[in-house]
């Protein structure tokens, strides 16, 4: 059941690229270093191993072997994941390179790295901060008074999700065309911060991830909570943009490009959330299915 799961979120959140959360605050030296091991790990390296396994270790983690090593994260620190679903994600990302390992393929890899080294030393209450921000800018909040078109095309795409997340969570978000967006109530932001804080560390950090991507904590919580698909997520979030290229034309290849960039970085946060949030065992078996 858990491998047909993983399959499906596969299917629905497509092919991913390298995503990367990045902090807000003025780092420490050793910060510096850790992040710096992390962006000479953004490369691709000739395959040095045969075989993928995982198995499971001390305290009920599960490790992922490559031959006979074990996996580490760009920090050293020993390659570790919660859950056996999360773990065949990782080891299947480790298992289709070819003769070079392109880490930036790497998505679930590279968030799994991101939560265990914590490169930008940050506690839960920090991403929970982080994340509430996006709220008092959120792309859907931000309404255009002309052309009229444009005024037509938010209301109609825009309204209906807004009006899902007010009944979904009980609060008053509001919009505005004005500079300054809404007022957004003291209540609602509490409400947030304690859906946010039901999360576990792993999962912020891809949650965290995708409402960067989409610049709205709305449209995330509408895709995390199935409301709406990774496709009309990002389509929301680009919808002034859309309605310029409609007006007045593209780059042949460029727009396509980004749309599928932005695409497969959302859906790589949104994968690793549900995963993270996964605690069916798998029997270990199926790695060689």
């Amino acid at each position: 059941m858990m491998l047909r799961n993983i399959c499906r979120y596969h299917r629905q959140f497509g092919q991913f690229i390298w995503p990367f959360p990045q902090g807000h605050h003025i780092p420490s030296l050793s910060t510096r270093i850790q992040k710096a091991k992390y962006a000479s790990a953004i490369t691709e390296r000739k395959k040095f191993y045969e075989n993928v396994s995982i198995s499971q270790g001390e305290g009920g983690v599960f490790e992922i072997n490559l031959d006979k090593r074990k996996l580490k994260t760009p920090g050293g620190k020993l390659f570790t994941v919660p859950n056996e679903a999360l773990a065949i994600a990782v080891a299947t990302e480790w298992d289709v390179q070819k003769d070079t390992l392109k880490f930036y393929t790497m998505h679930i890899t590279t968030l799994c790295n991101t939560a265990l080294d914590n490169p930008t030393q940050r506690t839960k209450q920090q991403m929970i901060s982080a994340a509430l921000k996006f709220l008092d800018t959120d792309t859907i909040c931000y309404r255009v008074e002309e052309p009229a078109g444009l005024v037509e095309l938010q209301t109609n795409e825009w309204q209906p999700i807004m009006n899902w997340i007010e009944q979904r969570y009980s609060v008053v978000i509001g919009s505005s065309s004005s500079i300054m967006g809404p007022q957004i109530p003291e209540e609602t932001k509490e409400t947030f911060r304690q859906h946010l804080n039901s999360y576990n560390f792993w999962s912020l950090t891809g949650l965290e991830y995708v409402i960067t991507q989409l610049k709205s904590l709305i449209l995330s919580f509408g895709l995390i909570d199935r409301h709406l698909s990774v496709e009309q997520a990002v389509l929301l979030s680009r919808l002034e943009e859309e309605y310029q290229i409609q007006s007045w034309g593209n780059v042949e290849w460029a727009h396509d490009y980004d749309t599928y960039e932005l695409r497969a970085r959302t859906a790589a946060g949104a994968m690793f959330v549900h995963l993270c949030s996964e605690s069916t065992a798998v029997k270990r078996k199926i790695l060689q299915d």
